[in-house]
C-alpha cells in the first residue's frame, strides 16, 4: 500500500510538503450519469525545498488530464493503487517555476462515489425530480474532489455548479443568485463562495426541487415543498440558539446559517456544513421535541469548524465539546441545569451498552483510537461523544463550576480558531489557562481518559430530578403481575416530557425482558406504536423485539424502511439479527432494500448482520 501521511493516519497527502491553498470548483451535475463533472482548480505552495510533487487523496475518480491552470501546460501524474479504505493516492508533477502555482485537474466522479448520493424522483417525497446530496465528513470528499482530505488543513473555497433549471443546488458556502447558462437555457449556473477556510469533510452540495422558507434573520430552512411548513415550524428557535451559543463562544463567523432536510435516506442526525446544516427528518415530531440536535450543529460552528481535530484520531476534540456546549444551550433556553444532567445521565447509559454491548470493550472504546489501516467510519460510535462529554463534565466540576470552565471554553475557541489541532495541544492550553489548578489537574488520571479501553474512569454524580418519576413508572411495570396490569393508564405518560419518555423506555430496556402481554398492554394504553417522536419509537420498537412480539415486526420494518438514520437503523437491525426468528426476515428486508440506502448505512448493516 502508498505510504500514509505521518500527520494523519487516514490521508496519503503531505501538505507540510506541497500544500493546497484553496480549491476553485466548476462543475455540472449530471443525474443521467449519476456523476459530477468538470474540474477543479487547486492553488498550491511547496513548504520545503526540493519537493517536486503534490500528493492528492482520490478515490473513484476518473482524471482526464491536469494541467498548469496559468498557461494550460500538462502536467505529467501517476494514480496509485486502490486501497478499499483509503482510495488511491494521486501525485502530480509541478511545474518548476516558483514557490506557488495552481493545477486545474479535469475529472469526473464516479457513480459510486462514497460521498455522493443519488436519489431517482421516485425516491423523494415531491417524486417529480431526482436529487443530489454529498455526506463528506470522514474521509469521502476524495470521491467527490481530489484534494487534500485530511483535517488538518483548511481551505476557502469558490464553486460554479451547472444544473437543470428545475433543480435548485445548494452548498457549505455563501450563495449568489444563479445566472443563466451561456449557450443552454435548460440549465442555471449557481455560484458559491466560502471564504472562511475549512477542512475538505466540510465541502458539501445539495441538488433537487427544494424551496426555502425564512426562520429567522441570518437563517432560512430548505427542503422539499412537502415537508417544508413542518420544517419551519420545528426549528423556529433557531436564532435563539445561535444567540446563546454566541453567549457562550463569541461571534458567529459563517454569516448565513441555514437548514436543509434531507430526503430519509440521511444516514446522520444532522451534519454541520457551514452555512448550511443538513438534518435528517427524523426530527420533524411536530412538537419541536427533537430540535435540539440543531444546537448540537451549531455548536459544530465553533467546536469543529472553527477549532478542527487534526486527525480523526482526535475526533472527540470535535464531538466532545459540541456534545458539552449543545447541552449548555439547551440548559439555558429551558433555563434548566436539571436538564442538562438528565440528558448526560440518558446519554451514559447509551453509552454504556456501546462500550460494552456493541464494541465490546474493544479498542474503539478509547478516546483516543489508534486509526492506522483503519477506515474512520468503521471506528464512528458515540464513544468520542459521550466519553468526551464526560471528560469535559467532570473537568467543570473539579475547576470551579461552568462560571470558571465557560471562560475556559471561550478562551479555548478564541486561542485555537482557523485551526487544527491534537489532544496535546488542548491538554497543554488547559493547563496554561489553569496555572493555579496544576495540583487538580494532576489528580486526572489522563492515560486512563485518553487511552484506556471502557467506560470513563469517573462517571459523574448527575442530577437525577427528573429521572424520578420516570424511574417510578419503569418499577411499576417490571415489578407488576401479568394480572396486576389494571393499575395502568392512558394518562401515566402525560406528566411525563418527550425525553422523559425516552428515558422511561430506556429504563425497561436495561429490566429483564417483559413477557408480551405487558408490551400488548403498554401499547393499548399509551398507543406507541402511532408515536411520531422518532427517538420514543426507537426504545419502543427496541423494547418490543426484546419482549419478542411478533406483531411488531411489521412496525419495527417501516421503520428502518422508512427512513436511513444510522443512530436507528443499525441498533433495530441487531436486535432482530440477535432474535434467531427474526434473523431471516431481517437480513431478506435489508437486501431488499439495500439500494434504497446510503452507502454508508448499508456497509455498516451488512456488518452488523455479518454478511461481510
Amino acid at each position: 500500500m502508498a505510504a500514509l501521511s505521518p500527520e494523519d493516519p487516514c490521508s496519503y497527502s503531505r501538505p507540510d510538503e506541497c500544500k493546497v491553498n484553496s480549491l476553485d470548483l466548476n462543475l455540472e451535475v449530471d443525474f443521467d450519469s449519476k456523476k459530477l463533472c468538470g474540474y477543479v482548480d487547486l492553488s498550491v505552495e511547496r513548504m520545503k525545498d526540493g519537493v517536486q510533487n503534490l500528493i492528492l487523496d482520490t478515490r473513484d475518480i476518473d482524471i482526464q488530464k491536469i494541467t498548469d491552470a496559468d498557461n494550460c501546460q500538462e502536467l505529467k501524474f501517476s494514480l496509485g493503487e486502490k486501497n478499499t479504505n483509503f482510495g488511491s493516492k494521486l501525485e502530480v508533477q509541478l511545474p518548476l517555476s516558483s514557490t506557488k502555482s495552481k493545477v486545474r485537474v479535469h475529472y469526473e466522479t464516479s457513480p459510486q462515489s462514497t460521498a455522493l448520493q443519488w436519489l431517482r424522483p421516485e425516491q423523494t417525497a415531491g417524486k417529480r425530480h431526482p436529487y443530489l446530496f454529498s455526506q463528506c465528513q470522514a474521509i469521502h470528499a476524495r470521491s467527490m474532489v481530489p484534494c487534500q482530505d485530511t483535517p488538518g488543513i483548511k481551505v476557502p473555497y469558490t464553486a460554479k455548479v451547472t444544473a437543470p433549471r428545475d433543480i435548485t443546488v445548494l452548498m457549505s458556502a455563501v450563495r449568489s443568485e444563479p445566472e443563466a447558462h451561456p449557450t443552454d437555457s435548460s440549465k442555471l449556473v449557481h455560484q458559491f463562495n466560502q471564504k472562511v477556510p475549512i477542512p475538505t469533510y466540510l465541502i458539501a452540495i445539495v441538488g433537487g426541487d427544494i424551496e426555502s422558507r425564512k426562520i429567522g434573520p441570518r437563517s432560512n430552512v430548505w427542503t422539499e415543498k412537502e415537508m417544508v411548513e413542518a420544517a419551519a415550524f420545528e426549528f423556529s428557535e433557531t436564532e435563539k440558539m445561535l444567540q446563546t451559543a454566541e453567549a457562550l463562544m463569541g461571534p458567529y463567523i459563517w454569516g448565513q446559517y441555514d437548514l436543509l432536510v434531507l430526503p430519509p435516506s440521511f444516514p446522520y442526525g444532522g451534519m454541520e456544513n457551514p452555512c448550511l446544516t443538513f438534518v435528517t427528518p427524523t426530527l420533524l415530531a411536530g412538537d419541536k421535541s427533537l430540535a435540539d440536535v440543531v444546537a448540537h450543529e451549531i455548536s459544530h460552528s465553533w467546536t469543529g469548524n472553527l477549532v478542527t481535530n487534526r486527525n480523526w484520531e482526535h475526533f472527540w476534540l470535535n464531538e466532545g465539546h459540541t456534545v458539552f456546549v449543545e447541552r449548555k444551550i439547551t440548559g439555558r433556553l429551558h433555563k434548566s441545569q436539571a436538564l442538562l444532567e438528565f440528558m448526560a445521565a440518558g446519554r451514559a447509559k447509551e453509552l454504556k451498552e456501546t462500550i460494552e454491548v456493541v464494541l465490546k470493550n474493544g479498542p474503539y472504546t478509547r478516546l483516543i483510537p489508534d486509526l492506522k489501516g483503519v477506515d474512520p467510519d468503521d471506528a464512528f460510535s458515540i464513544v468520542p461523544y459521550e466519553k468526551g462529554f464526560t471528560l469535559l463534565f467532570y473537568l467543570e466540576t473539579l475547576l470551579g463550576g461552568p462560571e470558571v470552565f465557560e471562560k475556559f471554553l471561550r478562551a479555548y475557541i478564541e486561542k485555537f480558531k482557523q485551526q487544527s489541532i491534537d489532544s496535546d495541544q488542548w491538554k497543554d492550553f488547559l493547563y496554561s489557562y489553569f496555572p493555579d489548578k496544576k495540583d487538580v489537574l494532576d489528580t486526572v488520571e489522563w492515560d486512563k481518559w485518553f487511552f484506556a479501553q471502557g467506560m470513563p474512569p469517573i462517571i459523574p454524580k448527575y442530577d437525577d430530578s427528573l429521572a424520578v418519576p420516570c424511574k417510578q413508572l419503569c418499577q411499576r411495570w417490571s415489578s407488576a403481575g401479568d394480572n396486576e396490569l389494571g393499575q395502568f393508564d392512558p394518562n401515566d405518560l402525560t406528566s411525563l416530557t418527550s425525553v422523559q419518555v425516552v428515558e422511561f423506555l430506556a429504563l425497561l430496556l436495561e429490566e429483564p425482558q417483559l413477557p408480551v402481554i405487558k408490551v400488548q398492554k403498554m401499547n393499548e394504553l399509551y398507543k406507541l406504536n402511532a408515536v411520531k417522536n422518532s427517538e420514543v419509537r426507537l426504545r419502543w420498537l427496541r423494547l418490543c423485539i426484546k419482549a419478542q412480539w411478533k406483531d411488531a415486526i411489521p412496525h419495527v420494518l417501516d421503520f428502518v424502511n422508512e427512513q436511513g438514520r444510522m443512530k436507528f437503523v443499525r441498533p433495530l437491525y441487531r436486535d432482530l439479527y440477535g432474535w434467531e426468528e427474526a434473523r431471516p426476515t431481517a437480513i431478506q428486508n435489508f437486501q431488499t432494500h439495500r439500494g434504497e440506502m446510503h452507502n454508508t448505512t448499508a456497509t455498516m448493516v451488512a456488518k452488523d448482520l455479518k454478511l461481510t
